[in-house]
């Protein structure tokens, strides 16, 4: 320490001694110089062990600091991995239910397709039917009945509107479940979506460390946000979306099963239906050829009948015409004899036979020219029942060939649906029904 002491010069010394004693200051006795040292060694001595046990705790602070900062960073990682693990997981899981949900949207909208282009077949089937049953309007007289066959094609027409309203009944249950499906597959797709962006924020959090560039103080971050919610909702919002996805997947999976299985009966049923149809159909046509075969058999032996009836009617006219002949050859001798002179005018064997004869021969012709009236009357309802007859083979060949282009139209039914372009709406058409009056629908 006395290194450091500088000597002043003895001037400044003496100078200073003329002052002093020129202004005596107060003068302190030994023991207070002493104790002024004994006191100043002990606040030294105290002074260096509070800075000592500052040191202590300091250094103690630090560590416990230290240890509490790493453990709580460590602590806040781990709690940040757990959350990103928990959150992946519902997001693997939704990212599995959307698989699902695309999966069976994909699946009821070709259901939902087979049961449109079923209904478009049975457009066909009803354009048939009727059809069909406007080509039977065409039957004319005796032949316009109520047979077998419009009965079975009235009942398929009856059918076919059934099995219409059923399928499209079914459609539309598959568009509003589609509609479902797609909601909650846009919501699915949100709380996705919001959960990958969830996993890159708290990836990031945990990429953050002292050394980074990015982190700085921020204002007020242990702030609530607007819109916080409990990790209760939070799970309760995710475990809702999932299990009403699966809700409405399994309602589409049955609603799938019931629009297969009205398909396939609507079909079976229409199937049975039209069998039913084109067999009174073709029963019907094997009647009416039966009863047009017993027609032209009738028609044939009238016909014979006709010609034989003629050639009587040609041989009691000849008949006639002989008879008329020998009557006249009687007359002509009764009239010859009444110029007999005299006593020879008298009615001898010979008067009384031409008498006789003329009576017989009037009596014949008389009968013959019965007959002939008879004969011709009897040709003349001949040529009527013919008449009828052919009029009713035409009626009876009109409607055969009817009902051919029926069974001609039917095969349309046997074709492709896909080759057929119907020119109206599947669901909304308007159809040219025959007359109420004669189709009685109700």
């Amino acid at each position: 320490m006395n290194k450091h002491i500088n000597l002043l010069p003895f001037s400044h010394l003496f100078s200073t001694m003329a002052s002093l004693s020129v202004k005596p200051g107060q003068r302190f006795t030994l023991p207070d110089w002493q104790n002024n040292s004994i006191l100043i060694s002990a606040d030294a001595e105290q002074q260096r062990y509070n800075s000592h046990h500052i040191r202590q705790e300091g250094r103690a602070l630090r560590n416990e600091t230290g240890n509490q900062a790493k453990w709580d960073e460590h602590n806040s990682r781990t709690q940040l991995k757990d959350r990103i693990t928990t959150v992946d997981r519902w997001r693997e899981t939704l990212a599995r239910c959307l698989t699902d949900l695309d999966l069976e949207i994909d699946a009821l909208t070709k259901v939902k397709e087979a049961a449109e282009n079923a209904i478009q077949a049975k457009n066909l089937c009803l354009d048939v039917a009727i059809e069909c049953l406007t080509f039977r309007e065409s039957r004319r007289d005796i032949d316009v009945v109520r047979d077998p066959v419009e009965e079975e094609l009235l009942r398929e027409v009856k059918v076919i509107e059934k099995t219409k309203k059923e399928l499209q009944q079914r459609v539309d249950d598959a568009f509003r479940q589609l509609c479902l499906l797609k909601e909650i597959r846009q919501q699915l797709s949100m709380d996705h979506r919001h959960k990958v962006e969830a996993l890159e924020l708290d990836r990031q959090c945990v990429s953050f460390n002292p050394t980074s560039g990015n982190i700085s103080f921020k204002v007020n971050p242990t702030r609530i946000p607007y819109g916080t919610t409990a990790l209760r909702e939070w799970e309760q919002y995710t475990q809702c979306n999932k299990e009403r996805a699966d809700a409405e997947m399994k309602a589409s999976v049955d609603l799938r099963g019931a629009i297969t299985l009205t398909i396939a009966q609507t079909n079976n049923e229409l199937d049975a239906q039209r069998v039913a149809t084109e067999f009174a159909l073709r029963k019907r046509m094997r009647d009416m050829e039966a009863a047009l075969s017993e027609l032209r058999w009738q028609e044939q032996n009238t016909l014979e009948e006709i010609a034989e009836m003629e050639e009587d009617i040609r041989q009691l006219e000849e008949e006639i015409r002989k008879r008329t002949l020998d009557l006249k050859v009687a007359h002509t001798r009764l009239e010859t004899r009444t110029y007999r002179p005299h006593m020879e005018l008298c009615r001898d064997q010979a008067q009384y036979g031409l008498t006789d004869e003329v009576q017989q021969l009037e009596e014949i012709i008389r009968a013959l020219q019965q007959k002939r009236t008879e004969s011709q009357n009897a040709l003349d309802a001949l040529y009527r029942q013919l008449h009828r007859i052919q009029t009713d083979i035409g009626y009876k060949t009109n409607s055969l060939q009817l009902d051919n282009k029926c069974m001609d139209t039917r095969k349309k039914l046997v074709v492709p649906v896909e080759k057929f372009d119907p020119e109206v709406d599947a669901v909304n058409r308007t159809r040219n029904l025959p007359r109420s009056s004669q189709l009685e629908l109700a």
